[in-house]
């Protein structure tokens, strides 16, 4: 998740009012953003999505969420936590909070989490963190 976390270190780290729009054709734009509740174990959460459209609808190719942690001596990570592909009718939570119990959907958490590692190098290759400006920061 070298890159995201490259991104929102860019735009001057995570706050409650981040939103981040990142152009660079011929990709689809890169929205990443605070999202107003936190993550299922209460830390800071960001949504990362491309959308396109649909017959005027905004549609997610993909959105995931994302919370933000910091382990004692350790760097700034990411954990997902939720995917949705509006094209393909899928909205996946791998972890939440179901009254007062944490659950671990574990099979598709580890599924999430190849599929951001992978998302994280195709921006890479895309050249998304190059593609970053001040003008990409919109909150």
């Amino acid at each position: 998740m070298q890159t995201l976390l490259r991104i929102l270190e860019r735009a001057g780290g995570y706050r409650p009012t981040l939103y981040l729009k990142i152009e660079n054709p011929p990709y689809m734009a890169l929205v990443i953003e605070a999202t107003p509740e936190p993550g299922p174990l209460g830390l800071p959460s960001i949504s990362v999505a491309h959308y396109g459209e649909q017959n005027g609808d905004l549609m997610r190719d993909p959105e995931m969420c994302f919370e933000l942690s910091k382990p004692q001596l350790g760097d700034l990570a990411l954990s997902s936590w939720y995917y949705r592909n509006d094209y393909l009718g899928i909205e996946q939570y791998s972890r939440y909070r179901s009254a007062e119990n944490y659950v671990v959907v574990s099979a598709l958490y580890v599924e999430h989490e190849q599929l951001a590692r992978q998302w994280d190098r195709n921006l890479h290759a895309q050249g998304f963190l190059e593609a970053f400006t001040d003008t990409s920061i919109r909150g």
